[in-house]
């Protein structure tokens, strides 16, 4: 079934420059997701009981300044990863679903607007998420660091959460909202274990700390922690974060238009 939409509608879409349409998106997509508040309340929780279960109870991490740091980084990677997977992922994924997705995508929108915008609303949200995180860390832990080098680490955890962005956006568009939970489950844990987000590279086998320098959990976490340590990132972190990024921004424009063509044509 083909959905047009109404020619003064599509003919006044045409004279709104970009910007405007990509705001007024973004709005619509937060305040559609805080309508459902357990599911900001879950992002939010996640992690920053992640922290407490599992790093503040073990004193000789939580009481040595640069284990703790790496471990508050590290879940504070974490936290923007499970935002990005879950709530992108399965809202491009239910969206699909929905009777309004096809008036959506009747509109001479460009998919780079429409995405863009998807990307923008969940980032707000991942950010959202450290805030617990850097309390936690801040009240039971010894974690230090200068407020230069905190506002440094959040400019590059913000870069670095790009690839998790478009991660979500790819699951969402290629497979249904009940089987995203599934894949988005496994890619969110095997990316947190594999990228060091739970247990420091250092004491990964020689094997594993090999295959982890391809996730790009990896990557954001050296970049994060050097940044908040003042100390020169590795060249493979750079590098694997960049070509992340650019690998799945071709993967998820490709699958917006496919699946445009497959259902709207």
């Amino acid at each position: 079934m083909t959905t047009t939409s109404p020619a003064p509608a599509a003919a006044e879409a045409r004279t709104v420059p970009p910007l405007p349409l990509y705001a007024a998106h973004v709005r619509a997509l937060v305040v559609e997701t805080l309508r459902v508040p357990i599911a900001v309340i879950g992002t939010l929780a996640f992690p920053a009981l992640s922290l407490l279960f599992f790093v503040v109870p073990n004193r000789a991490v939580a009481d040595d300044p640069v284990f703790a740091t790496a471990a508050v980084a590290s879940l504070a990677v974490f936290a923007v990863m499970v935002s990005a997977l879950f709530n992108l992922g399965l809202t491009v994924a239910e969206a699909r679903e929905k009777p309004w997705d096809p008036y959506l995508r009747s509109l001479p929108l460009p998919a780079a607007v429409r995405i863009s915008a998807q990307l923008t609303a969940t980032s707000v949200f991942s950010f959202l998420a450290i805030v617990p995180v850097l309390i936690v860390g801040g009240l039971a832990t010894k974690a230090t660091v200068s407020v230069v080098a905190l506002v440094l680490g959040l400019i590059v955890l913000a870069l670095t959460s790009i690839p998790f962005l478009l991660l979500g956006a790819v699951i969402g568009y290629a497979v249904s909202s009940k089987a995203a939970i599934a894949v988005i489950q496994v890619v969110m844990f095997g990316f947190a274990f594999g990228g060091g987000l739970f247990l420091p590279p250092q004491l990964f086998p020689d094997w594993l700390e090999t295959i982890s320098r391809f996730f790009p959990s990896r990557h954001a976490r050296e970049l994060v922690l050097a940044t908040v340590e003042g100390a020169s990132p590795e060249w493979w972190a750079v590098l694997g974060a960049v070509v992340w990024t650019l690998l799945l921004t071709a993967v998820a424009l490709w699958l917006y238009r496919r699946d445009e063509g497959r259902r709207y044509r």
